[in-house]
């Protein structure tokens, strides 16, 4: 992979599993959490890997699913300059797409403490049905619901398709994580930075926390009680590929141990630059999965930080 460069210059691509639930998955097992993956892929070489990659980093891949008449869907990234990137992807219909809800691992969900989910499920039939029952065994078990939209614009029909999709299911969520890119785009346009935007327009009445990542500059949290800003922490970005999937795991696991954590500021906030951690460390080597941190690599970087 050589960065600075479009998907069409590119001379070569290098094969690397991803996929935003899948990474947090492993971000949680690397932390020393436990976790599991739902989810299906094609009865293929590129299949098997994935499961394998998921079984190799401790995360559950006993709810995985093998389809025998699609692939696996496969994305090729670019890196530009400046280390974002640029995506094209391969899913007509991909095996994920066709993910039925009879084959749902039901009493596997019913034992997680959190069902963390995004929303590219939600693009097409039946993956969209299979994620709704999904989300409703998870909450009638009592599961803490956590959601991060993960905007993927080229995969949905249009942008209202896109925006009405992932507003969808908005309301059932008892965590939400979002870019500042979203907000714009969730909005139509309105401020990112503005409190009054995030709070009249994004919160809900049923969230327990909303989360804005700021990428470098750390992110923004609001519950109904408080808000306020964690600061980043200072690295040399390599590869931005999976730093909100490592944030995130990096969050979810600090409620997983302890669900008051949303109620408790100061709690919170050292959970906060602890996530913030998880995703600064993975920024600065390539690719999402290797580059997850331990929970020592975070808490020696952080104490190096003081």
């Amino acid at each position: 992979m050589v960065a600075g460069v479009s998907l069409a210059e590119a001379p070569a691509f290098k094969k690397a599993p991803g996929g935003a639930p899948a990474n947090v998955a492993v971000g949680i097992a690397k932390l020393g959490g436990s976790s599991a993956f739902i989810g299906k892929v094609g009865d293929d070489e590129f299949g098997y890997m994935l499961a394998k990659i998921l079984k190799d980093n401790n995360v559950n891949n006993s709810g995985v699913r093998f389809d025998p008449t699609a692939r696996t869907a496969l994305a090729f990234v670019t890196l530009r300059a400046d280390g974002e990137r640029e995506f094209l992807f391969f899913r007509n219909p991909s095996a994920d797409m066709l993910f039925r809800e009879e084959e749902l691992d039901v009493a596997l969900i019913k034992k997680a403490g959190i069902f963390h989910y995004g929303s590219i499920s939600l693009i097409e039939e039946p993956s969209r049905s299979t994620h709704l029952a999904a989300m409703g065994i998870a909450k009638k078990a009592g599961c803490f619901l956590s959601y991060d939209p993960n905007l993927r614009l080229a995969l949905w029909p249009s942008p209202e398709a896109a925006r009405e999709g992932i507003m969808s299911i908005w309301d059932q969520a008892d965590l939400i994580k979002i870019s500042e890119d979203e907000i714009t785009f969730l909005t139509g346009g309105d401020d990112p930075y503005s409190d009054e935007v995030v709070l009249t327009k994004l919160f809900h009445p049923k969230l327990k926390l909303l989360i804005v990542t700021e990428g470098s500059a750390g992110c923004r949290y609001y519950t109904k009680e408080f808000k306020g800003r964690v600061p980043g922490v200072k690295v040399k970005a390599v590869d931005t590929t999976g730093a909100g999937d490592a944030f995130v795991s990096g969050v979810l696991n600090s409620i997983a141990s302890d669900q008051s954590v949303c109620q408790d500021e100061k709690r919170l906030r050292e959970a906060l630059l602890f996530a913030n951690a998880c995703g600064g460390l993975t920024v600065t080597e390539r690719g999402a999965i290797p580059a997850m941190p331990s929970k020592d690599d975070v808490l020696q970087f952080l104490s190096n930080q003081e």
